[in-house]
């Protein structure tokens, strides 16, 4: 393996106000240890608790969607991988960025889900919100109620933004973007 000019990339990070970024396998414990390491670089940060709520919030949700999927379809970690940069903004706003691989079929749907909730205001996405809690779950169910993404949604100082990517092999990459 050639050698990583670690410089540059730090340059680009810095560049971009990257404060954390994650490559690989999510595991729940991975996933609670770069929760707590987020929470840490906050304190230091002094994010105001309701902020840090806020990116822990939709880092956890983002995360924890990517989980469950792979665990649906039965992936193994290496198919259970994802990205996962924590930004900053030029208006000092966070931005949780996540993507991961999912099948080519599973990708038109979700992006239209994202795209619709992007679409309404605050009044709407409250609307939407107690909409979703009032219908009754499936017994069963693998999935959640979809309050998350709602609530992200409700929460973001910008509408939610999506971007699909077909692959060669029957699959694409999903990625999305919370700014809180």
């Amino acid at each position: 393996m050639e050698l990583i000019d670690l410089f540059s990339l730090q340059q680009t990070y810095n560049q971009q106000r990257i404060m954390l970024c994650f490559n690989g396998p999510l595991t729940k414990s991975l996933i609670e240890e770069i929760g707590n390491a987020l929470r840490n670089y906050m304190e230091r940060e002094n994010a105001t608790a309701s902020s840090a709520m806020d990116v822990f919030g939709a880092y956890i949700e983002l995360t924890q969607n990517i989980r469950h999927y792979a665990a649906r379809k039965g992936w193994d970690e290496s198919e259970a991988a994802a990205t996962v940069v924590i930004a900053r903004d030029a208006e000092g706003h966070y931005v949780v960025s996540a993507g991961n691989i999912l099948d080519a079929a599973d990708g038109p749907e979700l992006e239209a889900r994202v795209r619709k909730l992007a679409s309404l205001d605050k009044a709407q996405l409250k609307a939407e919100y107690k909409e979703q809690l009032r219908k009754p779950r499936e017994e069963g169910a693998v999935t959640g109620a979809g309050l998350g993404l709602i609530d992200l949604a409700r929460k973001a100082a910008e509408p939610l933004s999506c971007a699909l990517r077909t692959l060669d092999d029957g699959r694409a990459f999903f990625s999305m973007r919370v700014v809180m």
